[in-house]
């Protein structure tokens, strides 16, 4: 496999220091124009000592002030992480971690939405479902998912107490935090000699895993394959790459562009499987999925399903120097064919709803369809 010089890993980090620390006092941040001011915030912190009703902690304070700072770049995906946050959502992507094993996503709505539950974790034993809405953690809501996650995960053994929308009801759940090993990958036989693969996530382990599944069905005499990315919201790159390289010959899996055009390759070698394959995708395949179904649709399989999430970009999460962690959109990946993703997403092929409320799998049914044609 063949990767650009430039390796963008959505949570491994390099260390560096910000060149100018948040302070009561006037604070430059590169630009002239750019300062904050010493009697303002002296200001508030008067009003907040003399009339504030409850006590107040200086130190979380001031992380407001940096998570504020770059909430202002009106970025979703671009957020500032206390030291705390940035060590739990870090060992989130290796898959192993403690917690309760349940994957969400945010929807087009701010809705976080539950999209998985581990199979015998903490959050299955508590009937968490696919599709139930996250409202409250420990009673506090929250604007970002990965800082929410955060404060899901914690040390095996300790309770979280989360307020769900069930069954269109509000139920409480507290749940006993367990060690979750997470397995991204799921494959089986299917009638007719056709392999199923499913990919929930990119962990550290997901190309591995995918090479082995695939291998076990090729060895079991699939003649085709069903490769899922349905309600995989994304994750490491680099492991995306690995998995597009069973599918594509030598070249580009997708392109990387900088704030100033600068472009990049990831590029794939030659030798692919030779199974026919259709890609199964939703309205919750993002990001690093995306860029799989992307590079796939340029090389002509079949996509089938709902049009993708439309998550088009690239971040970068740098550990800074006191441990804290600084998550930015760096870049915006673009498909084989230059074509953009992002806001867009990528619509399939054959257009198939999942109809709510029922046990069939209209989608999965198409795909069989297609492959015993």
């Amino acid at each position: 496999m063949q990767i650009s010089k430039v390796r963008f890993v959505i949570t491994l980090a390099v260390a560096f220091v910000v060149g100018a620390a948040v302070m009561f006092g006037v604070t430059h941040f590169g630009h002239d124009s750019a300062k904050i001011d010493e009697n303002k915030l002296g200001a508030i912190q008067e009003q907040i000592d003399k009339y504030y009703l409850n006590d107040c902690d200086q130190e979380e304070l001031i992380e407001y002030v940096y998570k504020g700072y770059v909430a202002g770049l009106g970025d979703p995906y671009s957020l500032y992480m206390s030291k705390t946050e940035y060590e739990s959502w870090l060992a989130s992507a290796t898959g192993d971690y403690d917690g309760i094993g349940m994957t969400f996503t945010e929807d087009k709505n701010g809705n976080f939405v539950v999209l998985e539950v581990t199979k015998d974790s903490p959050a299955e034993k508590a009937d968490v479902k696919s599709g139930d809405y996250i409202l409250t953690v420990d009673g506090e809501t929250f604007e970002s998912s990965d800082v929410m996650a955060a404060a899901i995960r914690g040390q095996a053994g300790t309770n979280v107490t989360i307020e769900f929308m069930q069954d269109e009801k509000k139920v409480s759940k507290t749940i006993t935090r367990d060690h979750i090993i997470q397995q991204s990958v799921e494959y089986k036989m299917l009638d007719g000699d056709i392999g199923y693969i499913q990919i929930s996530k990119f962990i550290n382990s997901t190309s591995e895993d995918f090479d082995a599944a695939l291998k076990n069905l090729t060895a079991k005499g699939a003649k085709s394959l069903i490769l899922d990315l349905r309600d995989n919201c994304g994750g490491l790159v680099n492991e995306c790459v690995e998995v597009a390289d069973e599918f594509l010959d030598e070249g580009p899996v997708c392109y990387v562009e900088d704030k100033n055009g600068n472009t990049e390759s990831y590029d794939a070698e030659d030798g692919k499987t030779k199974l026919p394959t259709v890609v199964l995708v939703n309205e919750n395949s993002a990001s690093a999925s995306e860029i799989l179904a992307g590079a796939m649709h340029d090389n002509d399989y079949t996509l089938i399903g709902e049009k993708t999430f439309g998550k088009g970009v690239i971040q970068t999460t740098e550990q800074l120097s006191d441990g804290s962690a600084l998550k930015l959109t760096i870049m915006q990946y673009l498909s084989p064919d230059k074509h953009v993703i992002h806001k867009k997403g990528i619509k399939p092929d054959i257009v198939v709803e999942d109809k709510e409320k029922t046990e069939a799998d209209e989608q999965l049914d198409k795909a069989i369809e297609e492959l015993k044609k």
